[in-house]
């Protein structure tokens, strides 16, 4: 299955560039940095370049940067561009297969909150066994 222009919902930046491939395989709603519908995300775009471009769009991110969110110029982006974003948390990196199970059962959770937050900013956790919301 291969992602679709018109159904695209998700974005998996360079820090799960890996998950964002596999997803793209399993789902018609996710892209990543270089892949063709992303022209304007090359890989090794800075988080300073690719922010407001996925929120123009009004994708959400998967992202496993830890430090996303405290950098000053990447909140602020954030924030002035009300993204929206799914972090796969940990104290250790998962592999690409864990993060994809982590994902997958947490799917129904993860859908429920975007219907029910819309818009953002926001920022979720996404845990072993729960979503949790961070701080913007």
């Amino acid at each position: 299955m291969a992602a679709d222009p018109s159904q695209l919902r998700f974005y998996a930046d360079e820090s799960a560039l890996g998950i964002g491939r596999t997803l793209e395989v399993a789902r018609r709603d996710v892209v990543h940095p270089g892949h063709k519908f992303m022209p304007e995300c090359p890989l090794g775009s800075l988080d300073t370049e690719w922010i407001p471009r996925v929120a123009v769009r009004g994708l959400i991110v998967i992202s496993r940067d830890r430090r996303i969110r405290t950098k000053p110029a990447e909140l602020a982006l954030l924030r002035e561009h009300r993204l929206r974003v799914l972090w796969i948390a940990g104290k250790k990196d998962l592999s690409t297969w864990d993060t994809l199970a982590r994902l997958v059962r947490r799917w129904d959770d993860i859908e429920n909150e975007i219907a029910r937050r819309r818009t953002g900013p926001w920022f979720l956790a996404v845990q072993e066994k729960s979503l949790v919301e961070l701080d913007v």
